[in-house]
């Protein structure tokens, strides 16, 4: 009897500890992890810093040809890199000196990468981030060039993605943290050998009220790996992961000197993905000086004042041919008899739906039933899933498909900004007949007008472009081969020679070369440019 009392108060007993505990099992306490890996590096002791090095940036979503898990395809080094961080006034100031004449919004986050915009002229580059407002300079003393809300949001979101910056973000309401522990296998060396694994902590916690960012922390209380998901309109939710190594002593606080960050592909949770992912910019930066910052440079009028319009403007080229710009890439709409085909599907789904509508007006009572999208870099495929969604069918070379399927048109959950075909997926996205994989050419016509679409090549832009032409109308359609928001380059480019050779052996008799980039121009400035 004594021995049942003991095991009725032992159980009771269990249960107030049971029920008193905070956290269900896998879950642990996050303060006292973020107090540990604050006192590693000093955190309390770092309102700012400034580091400087060389780095190196890729092209996320531009690369040539789509395989998962290797480098985004380099651009180019970053020389003379220098970066302020300040947490207090959540502001930073990047500059760098590169080769002129990549795309200035090309640094960091290729989400930022955009066609169509004016080309860095100068060597000197300046990315600016303050409060909810963020810029870029090209060269010294130029005009300030706003970002658009959703790049200025990555950038702010990127003040809080390293170690110290995870940690006071940690603090800010609303981060709401939370922890767990497991074991981790650590690869060590190039040949992929196994150690025997460590237990980490990951704790996770909510920036910008919107953003879920974890931290994973070693054994000794060193935040190793900070990732996030930022939504991207091609890929849909979109793995940013920085990684950190060589942990240095400036002063009294520990800065991790060699970074390099993931973008796209995640080891973790994307396996199944076709696109490349790793190692979208990086470097190392030894020259660290903590707590030594200028004053936050002010927002400048141009930049506050920017605003982002979303209208379509619409250019009649020719009887049912019209071009769909008033963005840094166009559409372009041919009618036939009882149905609509467009030429590309850029950028995002607003801008798609925006173009839907006033093709609708424009051909009211005709369905879009095709689209032709020139290639896959994420700036030219971002409104292929809004297609789709309203029953067009997508036209791309067979060496995109693979990856347009896997990646782009797919049931896969979207979190971060759920798109209309995550919202009501349509029935054909896993009925296989959503698409045409074309190798040299395809036809589209009602018997009485005919629009070709040819497959252009050799380039090393990217592999699987397509053109399109219109031999009544003696139109060319193209993306990225000859730009005309730009003045012509002063020598002929690779691209431009594939196109007036793709032209040359179709014996295709074009007048007007219309560009995704740009203004329609007569063939004779695409002649005159290529020197002919």
């Amino acid at each position: 009897m004594r021995r049942t009392w003991a095991c009725v108060v032992a159980s009771a007993l269990a249960g107030v500890l049971v029920s008193a505990q905070p956290f269900p099992p896998g879950y642990v306490d996050p303060q006292p992890l973020l107090a540990a890996a604050s006192r590693e590096i000093g955190e309390a002791n770092l309102k700012c810093i400034t580091f400087s090095g060389t780095g190196y940036a890729g092209a996320v979503g531009q690369t040539f040809e789509y395989a998962a898990n290797v480098d985004w395809p380099r651009i180019d080094a970053m020389a003379n890199y220098t970066r302020t961080i300040n947490w207090e006034t959540a502001t930073s100031t990047e500059t760098f000196d590169r080769r002129p004449g990549l795309n200035p919004a090309s640094w960091k986050y290729g989400l930022g990468w955009r066609g169509g915009t004016p080309i860095q002229k100068q060597t000197r580059q300046t990315h600016i981030v303050n409060g909810v407002h963020a810029w870029h300079v090209d060269g010294e003393g130029g005009a300030p060039v706003a970002a658009s809300p959703e790049d200025a949001e990555r950038y702010q979101l990127d003040l809080w993605l390293n170690p110290p910056g995870f940690l006071k973000a940690a603090r800010l309401p609303g981060a709401n943290p939370k922890a767990i522990w497991r074991w981790e296998q650590i690869e060590m060396g190039r040949d992929g050998n196994v150690v025997s694994p460590e237990k980490m902590h990951v704790v996770s916690i909510t920036v910008l009220g919107k953003y879920r960012v974890e931290a994973t922390i070693n054994p000794q209380n060193q935040i190793q790996r900070i990732k996030t998901t930022v939504n991207e309109p091609s890929i849909g939710d979109f793995n940013i992961e920085h990684e950190s190594t060589e942990q240095m002593t400036f002063g009294d606080v520990k800065w991790p000197i060699n970074w390099h960050s993931h973008q796209g592909w995640d080891d973790n949770w994307q396996f199944d993905n076709a696109s490349t992912g790793h190692n979208a910019y990086g470097g190392k930066f030894p020259r660290v000086q903590p707590n030594v910052c200028d004053d936050p440079v002010p927002v400048p009028d141009a930049v506050r004042q920017a605003t982002w319009p979303a209208a379509v403007t619409v250019e009649k080229m020719a009887a049912g041919v019209y071009l769909l710009g008033g963005s840094t890439h166009n559409s372009y709409v041919i009618e036939f008899r009882d149905f609509v085909a467009v030429f590309e599907a850029p950028t995002n789904e607003a801008r798609s739906l925006a173009v839907i509508e006033e093709v609708v007006k424009l051909a009211p009572g005709k369905p879009i039933r095709w689209l032709i999208s020139s290639h896959p870099h994420f700036d030219h495929i971002g409104g292929l899933r809004t297609y789709l969604h309203i029953g067009a069918t997508v036209v791309a070379h067979r060496k995109a498909i693979d990856f347009l399927n896997r990646d782009v048109l797919n049931y896969r959950p979207r979190t971060i900004a759920p798109d209309i075909v995550a919202l009501w997926p349509p029935t054909e996205l896993s009925e296989g007949y959503n698409f045409e994989a074309i190798n040299e050419n395809y036809v589209i016509t009602d018997n009485s007008r005919i629009l070709r679409v040819y497959y252009v090549q050799p380039l090393a832009h990217v592999a699987g472009m397509l053109m399109a032409y219109l031999p009544a109308e003696r139109i060319a359609f193209q993306a990225d081969l000859f730009d005309t928001h730009e003045p012509p380059p002063a020598s002929p480019t690779p691209a431009m020679r594939s196109l007036f050779n793709q032209v040359q052996r179709m014996k295709l008799d074009v007048t007007t070369l219309a560009p995704v980039h740009g203004q329609p121009v007569p063939w004779s400035a695409f002649a005159k440019a290529m020197g002919r």
